[in-house]
């Protein structure tokens, strides 16, 4: 486990804003509490995120919420954006800014994404200490994040190696138990992680109420949408 006393950021990988769930939300006649609240401008980034994304974001934001030790004055998690850089969780946003922020291809060689990215991230570098953790929930299998990021904060950047070899839900279903039991995942540097894997053994199955508190009031959003 980590040290409880150790100053640490997370970076959140974003949802995929041109999916299913994202086209819900963004309807113009959803009546949906989310829906509605987007087209007021009273939906945080984390929120819209985790009704897109489900449990793989939930699990993300629930898991940087319990274990951030961030300095004085900065936020314990920034999300990933397609190109609006670096954006704290608690973000109000319309639908108008949500699809300008994803509006951009997630990958390392396209400048709309690259370029803010690494502007606030060269931000953050710059006001936290050299002892600060900068973990990132999010994929290292490809460089889309892993590029950007390690060459500003190069042994500071670390990452879940239980990440390695799961897919998205085994991730999400990961951290959510993480945030249950108070007990962290272990962290390795990026630069010499093993970012390919073998598939770990399935997570024992847990039964979610629909009222969870880690779950939020998604469920229901979804299923009126539907």
């Amino acid at each position: 486990m980590a040290p409880k006393s150790r100053e640490q950021i997370f970076l959140l990988s974003p949802a995929n804003a041109g999916g299913v769930r994202a086209k819900f939300l963004l309807r113009d006649e959803a009546d949906f509490p989310h829906a509605i609240r987007l087209r007021h401008g009273e939906l945080t980034l984390g929120e819209a995120f985790s009704f897109i994304s489900g449990l793989y974001f939930r699990g993300k934001l629930a898991y940087a919420n319990a274990f951030a030790r961030p300095p004085a004055d900065l936020p314990g998690a920034l999300v990933i954006t397609a190109c609006g850089g670096l954006v704290a969780p608690e973000t109000l946003l319309t639908g108008e800014a949500l699809c300008r922020i994803s509006s951009a291809p997630l990958s390392a060689s396209e400048a709309r994404y690259r370029i803010p990215l690494e502007r606030d991230a060269r931000l953050l570098a710059q006001r936290i200490a050299s002892s600060c953790r900068v973990i990132l929930l999010g994929s290292i299998a490809t460089p889309k994040y892993v590029e950007p990021l390690l060459q500003i904060f190069g042994e500071r950047l670390l990452f879940p190696s239980s990440f390695v070899g799961r897919g998205d839900m085994s991730r999400g279903g990961l951290m959510l138990r993480c945030v249950r039991s108070g007990a962290q995942l272990d962290y390795v540097p990026v630069a010499t992680a093993n970012r390919h894997g073998s598939r770990p053994p399935k997570l024992q199955p847990i039964r979610y109420s629909p009222l969870d508190p880690l779950l939020g009031d998604t469920r229901k959003g979804l299923t009126r949408a539907l």
